[in-house]
């Protein structure tokens, strides 16, 4: 069973990689998917990004351990707040402005909203520094499920994973990223459903009716509104992985290519629903292991909760179920990872060897670079997945923080605010990154403090950047006339990016 779905979720890949082929052609098509991407697939482009396979191997777990039932408030925050909230505030105004200024990176639009090249080459560097060991951290985890459990080498499942997408990405860029993500977004629900089915039937559960019963036999503040950890743990993990998205690259691309407002609309509720589906059942799951466990399960002599979900499913799914879920975190892993990779070499060759070092290669071959650095950087990934050094594991902890801390109060005030200044943008990307990586070195790396350290580096630029802007020169009246214009000016130079953006497509 477990070779027959592996087989054909492989076959499925390789039918998108070579049908995406053909509508990959120009850099915004590779980048964006010519900005023509309906809502479906945006919306689970959107969603298999944000939950990767971390959140199914360990993530959930250990929260479900710690917290209990109080940890599907970060399954409510992630949906509303990281899903729902997201499109409506962030979604049509970033698909305009976009559209209208011909931006297509993340440094890029911050370039040109604050008239700033050197706030391009920094953002730059920020997405390649912490982005690319993110994307290893996407195979991390992955060796307790399918060794411990399926008893598959966890080297083959890299290799595996690493071909897979390197054949759709390269073949196809963002189209093939987003058909793939709908493909394989489809597939986690049904494993997840599944999952959740197996696991509440369990004796050692007795039913969803008998959930709270027996977490209450076992300790009452595993029912409680907030769980033992208290509400200060709770609320930084709530932050951290709802608030974060909106400054991430990689999620903030899909605003980018849905094709238009219609599908904005249409997208905001697919997302959330994926989002209460996938996240809802993976925390509830996670809650469930005090029920299965006494203490934690133990690997090379030390206490790993990341070894709960996965023992969990070993003792209670059927072997047709357990090859679903196989196909589930696998699905989780490679959209991660092609997103990841697509935002890092796209960054790194347009707004780092194009805008920055000015290599005529990059103008001349841009589509190629793209997929050369596509291979790198999977690659690249793939090797420290294997090594593991322990400089790019710190790099790997503090990611998620540091690059929502250095990007989000910048690029939120920037769609929004006129008033936003040079100074104040640069004071926001500093703050966020020098926070992260001062409390981080302060506190020693420790896991501890981890969340609380991300969500000061979001928030504090929050206050940062108005702060500053108030007190500092204005960008010139002409300039913000191009970055704000009035609403027929603002239909026309719309209707003008999208035509420039395709005669320089065209003719590149």
């Amino acid at each position: 069973m477990k070779l027959l779905l592996l087989t054909f979720f492989v076959a499925g890949l390789i039918v998108i990689g070579v049908i995406s082929r053909k509508k990959s052609k120009t850099t915004s098509d590779f980048i964006l998917g010519g900005r023509n991407i309906g809502p479906w697939m945006s919306a689970f482009a959107y969603g298999t990004t944000y939950f990767s396979a971390v959140l199914f191997i360990g993530y959930a777990g250990e929260t479900g351990w710690n917290f209990g039932l109080s940890g599907l408030w970060i399954a409510i925050g992630n949906s509303l707040l990281g899903c729902f909230l997201a499109w409506k505030v962030l979604g049509r105004r970033t698909k305009e402005m976009t559209t209208r200024l011909n931006v297509m990176t993340m440094p890029d639009f911050l370039s040109v909203r604050y008239d700033s090249p050197g706030l391009k080459f920094l953002s730059a560097l920020v997405i390649f520094i912490f982005l690319v060991p993110y994307s290893a951290s996407v195979y991390m985890g992955l060796s307790y499920l399918f060794e411990e459990i399926f008893h598959i080498p966890y080297n083959f499942v890299l290799l595996l994973m690493a071909c897979l997408t390197a054949f759709y990405l390269i073949a196809g860029g963002y189209f093939a990223v987003a058909l793939t993500d709908l493909f394989q977004g489809l597939l986690m629900i049904f494993g997840i459903v599944f999952m959740v089915f197996y696991v509440s039937r369990a004796p050692q559960v007795g039913g969803i009716g008998s959930v709270i019963e027996r977490l209450e036999a076992i300790n009452p503040k595993l029912t409680a509104v907030v769980g033992p950890p208290g509400w200060k743990p709770l609320f930084f993990l709530v932050m951290l992985t709802s608030l974060g998205g909106w400054g991430l690259p990689q999620m903030v691309q899909k605003f980018y290519t849905i094709r238009d407002e219609k599908s904005i609309k249409a997208a905001t509720t697919i997302s959330t629903l994926f989002a209460l589906i996938i996240s809802l059942s993976a925390y509830y799951v996670g809650a469930l292991t005090r029920l299965f466990f006494d203490t934690l399960p133990v690997l090379n002599g030390q206490p790993n909760p990341d070894m709960l979900i996965p023992q969990i499913i070993g003792q209670t799914l059927p072997d047709f179920a357990a090859a679903l879920v196989l196909i589930l975190v696998l699905s989780a892993s490679m959209s991660t990872l092609a997103s990841l990779v697509l935002i890092s070499s796209s960054t790194f060759v347009m707004d780092i060897l194009g805008s920055g070092f000015k290599l005529p290669i990059v103008k001349n071959k841009p589509t190629f670079m793209l997929r050369l650095f596509c291979l790198i950087f999977i690659a690249l990934s793939l090797v420290v997945a294997y090594k593991k050094p322990s400089i790019i594991l710190n790099l790997m902890a503090l990611s998620w923080g540091t690059v929502a801390g250095t990007f989000l109060a910048s690029y939120l005030y920037g769609l929004y605010w006129k008033g936003t200044t040079k100074a104040g943008a640069w004071a926001g990307a500093l703050s966020g990154l020098a926070i992260s990586l001062g409390l981080s070195i302060y506190f020693k790396l420790s896991s501890n403090y981890t969340t609380m350290i991300g969500t000061i580096a979001m928030v504090a630029p929050l206050l940062i950047v108005p702060l500053v802007s108030l007190v500092t020169k204005s960008l010139p009246e002409s300039h913000l006339n191009i970055i704000f214009p009035s609403k027929l000016e603002e239909k026309i130079h719309y209707t003008l990016g999208k035509t420039k953006e395709v005669l320089n497509n065209d003719l590149g």
